[in-house]
């Protein structure tokens, strides 16, 4: 059982929580395919990071129509 003299109030809890809270996701432009990226990362749909090709990128196949 904590001693009540050394208890935290309820406020200051609160306030040592307040680093907590979830940030917003910041999405960029990819310069090729204008699709939104994480910054400092490789774009998923071309493959691109600072205007150079990082990564091939495979392309689906189109359904075979009957």
């Amino acid at each position: 059982m904590a001693n009540p003299k050394k208890q935290k109030t309820h406020a200051a809890t609160h306030k040592g929580r307040a680093h907590l809270a979830l940030k917003k996701i910041v999405l960029n432009k990819c310069p090729k395919c204008g699709k939104a990226v994480k910054p400092h990362t490789a774009c998923a749909l071309c493959g691109t990071y600072k205007g150079k090709e990082i990564r091939t990128v495979k392309v689906k196949a189109a359904p075979k129509k009957k």
